[in-house]
């Protein structure tokens, strides 16, 4: 059963509705990398490939743990 105009036109219409012209090459994106992973797990190869987006997401969880922890001590020698 293949997807012809009209139909095809209302499924794009429904994706740009739900993710936003903006939002959607960073969906794609995603996808795309999870396909990829997917393949390479499935023919056994090792994935440990982690994406910018990861990093900076450590990175920022890093120093918010930081900056937290800086407050609890300064908190602390002010009591």
């Amino acid at each position: 059963m293949p997807l012809h105009g009209w139909e095809f036109l209302i499924i794009v219409v429904v994706v740009l509705i739900v993710f936003g012209v903006g939002k959607l090459p960073q969906a794609m994106g995603s996808l795309g990398k999870g396909i990829r992973s997917f393949k390479k797990s499935a023919a056994g190869e090792d994935v440990e490939d982690l994406s910018d987006s990861k990093k900076e997401k450590g990175k920022a969880d890093t120093e918010e743990s930081k900056a937290e922890k800086e407050k609890d001590t300064a908190e602390e020698k002010k009591d």
